[in-house]
């Protein structure tokens, strides 16, 4: 295979668009092909609806992702191009054929823990849902790989449901250096390609004053505003699925079965060409799905657990059935352990830190069934895809334990070890990512993890890590390696330099200022965290939460406004 030649220019990246959603998918037939199509309305079929992005005014270099561009075959230089700089902060109007001067945004159902929702959406009836401000604008190959190109906070699209379609500074830097290091972390995920801002166009938002311990946001704060480029493979989501599910059962309209069956031999395609062959039987493909599907999701949400990430908001939309990380809104890492840590304030327990393997089970719960109508009159394909879905718990259960131990160095899940030391965390009040990379030095004593529990180990506390670390010890030789090998191992799984949110806020807050030494200096730190680094970094970043950011607004949690 001939590797691609370098890009250096967007004349360069045209000569590699391919379009596959847009040619093999419908568009709704009530849009233009122009893709003026900015005011809310309700859609009631087809794939998606061409929107012209809305530009950004005066648009500004932030960052980029150099492993991205490296990854892509783009030249760095290509990051800070004129060019590039219009097309990816959303203005299509120069560019060459056959990259469109419309890009597309797509509708999906919204099910929330298991349970479809219509009635929030501004006509009531669910037809409303979609990508509000999020609009995709080149999709290629590139050395035999396809991805697809997302602007975030691109504008108004007819799912906006009446809001600005815009993305604030504040969470278009989150959403590029979280994409980042998830990456960096070796998790699946939407990966960063640039992030750009506009030196003249602010939007208000609900936010916190400074130092404020409210749970809501308490002020209007105006920010400037953002657009960040998102890259995936493919970008559909469970709710996707769902919706043209939902179609399908209700006979909507005529071609609701067949709209539901293009998308997902699209999805399949897209995503599963490696593990399912396309030219199978239909029946056998929505079997083969389901299983691929479930083991994608349940090492996906297993690999959160890992290292300490918890989604937030993990509803059907925001699930890609591709099984990777998407939708950079409400998420937050462990820093205090707390079991049900949930940093969105409007979240709930139902997606906190361990209840995520249950909140996964209900997004493949609403997969399954959004497959459903495709297998309807085959009992006996119906009885299977049944059987994947309820062996989902046990899938993940396994696949947890695994990992648990894995953290511990250890071969084999011991399931009293564990308990006891996530009970310890809690009453140590421990930094999550922080005590097991001290683990990593196999410590035999407290006094060796106390740099990573915000509450002393003292007294009975400290007789009990006593206890705990000899009990661990006595089991790490149940390994037969040698010591250096098992701590070699624990830090290829337990993460140094992780996401701690006293450390984001005035990275966002500098850029608001036009001061981005702050972000793209985290970006390096982000993208190495297994990494030892400088004396001066560790000493910065590898610590405990300040005090005065423990219980703050915007930093120990947060709206999901953004």
């Amino acid at each position: 295979m001939t590797k691609t030649s370098v890009i250096l220019s967007i004349n360069d990246l045209a000569a590699y668009a391919d379009y596959s959603f847009l040619t093999k998918l419908k568009a709704d037939p009530q849009s233009s092909d122009y893709g003026d199509d900015h005011n809310p309305r309700q859609v009631f079929s087809g794939h998606f609806v061409p929107v012209k992005p809305t530009p950004l005014p005066e648009p500004e270099y932030i960052a980029h992702s150099e492993s991205l561009f490296n990854e892509l075959n783009f030249d760095n230089s290509l990051a800070t191009n004129d060019d590039f700089i219009k097309m990816f902060s959303g203005d299509l109007s120069q560019v060459p054929e056959p990259i469109k001067k419309a890009g597309w945004a797509t509708g999906y159902a919204l099910s929330i823990y298991g349970t479809e929702y219509t009635q929030q959406c501004p006509f009531r009836t669910g037809n409303g849902y979609g990508d509000g401000r999020a609009i995709s604008i080149f999709e290629t190959v590139i050395d035999n790989k396809r991805w697809e190109m997302q602007l975030k906070g691109a504008g108004r699209t007819p799912y906006c449901r009446g809001a600005d379609g815009r993305a604030v500074l504040r969470s278009s830097v989150r959403e590029f250096l979280a994409q980042e290091h998830m990456h960096a972390l070796g998790l699946p995920t939407s990966r960063s390609l640039s992030l750009y801002v506009s030196k003249q166009e602010r939007v208000d938002r609900p936010w916190y004053t400074e130092g404020s311990l409210s749970a809501d946001p308490d002020i209007m704060v105006s920010n400037p505003v953002a657009i960040s480029t998102r890259v995936a493979p493919c970008f559909l989501r469970v709710g996707q699925l769902e919706l043209f599910a939902r179609r399908a059962r209700q006979q909507e309209h005529a071609d609701a079965l067949k709209e539901l069956s293009m998308i997902v031999d699209h999805l399949i395609e897209r995503e599963y060409s490696q593990e399912i062959d396309l030219q199978i039987p239909a029946a056998e493909k929505v079997i083969k799905l389901a299983g691929a599907f479930r083991e994608r999701l349940s090492s996906l949400v297993t690999q959160w657990l890992r290292v300490g990430f918890c989604q937030g908001n993990f509803n059907s939309d925001n699930c890609a059935a591709g099984g990777y990380t998407l939708d950079y809104g409400p998420f937050g890492f462990q820093e205090v352990f707390d079991p049900v840590f949930q940093p969105w304030t409007s979240g709930g327990r139902h997606f906190s830190f361990l209840n995520q393997p249950n909140a996964a089970e209900r997004n493949f719960t609403s997969f399954c069934s959004a497959l459903e109508p495709l297998i309807k009159d085959d009992e006996a394909v119906l009885e299977k895809l049944e059987d994947i879905r309820q062996s989902f718990l046990g899938f993940i259960e396994q696949k947890c334990q695994i990992m648990w131990a894995s953290k511990l160095g250890m071969d084999d899940y011991d399931s009293a070890l564990f308990v006891s030391l996530i009970e310890l965390m809690v009453d140590s009040s421990a930094e999550y990512n922080m005590l097991f990379r001290q683990l990593c030095s196999l410590p035999t004593k407290v006094s060796d993890i106390e740099k990573a529990l915000y509450k002393p180990a003292v007294d009975k506390l400290a007789d009990r890590w006593n206890e705990w670390l000899a009990r661990w010890h006595n089991a790490l030789e149940k390994n037969a390696l040698d010591k250096n090998l098992i701590s070699e191992r624990m830090k290829r799984v337990n993460p140094k330099f992780t996401w701690r949110e006293w450390q984001i806020v005035p990275a966002y807050q500098q850029a608001s200022e036009g001061e981005y030494d702050l972000v793209r200096k985290l970006q390096q730190i982000l993208t190495s965290p297994y990494d030892e680094q400088s004396e001066d970094i560790t000493n910065d970043s590898y610590r405990l939460r300040p005090p005065e950011f423990i219980y703050a607004g915007g930093v120990s949690h947060y709206s999901c406004s953004s």
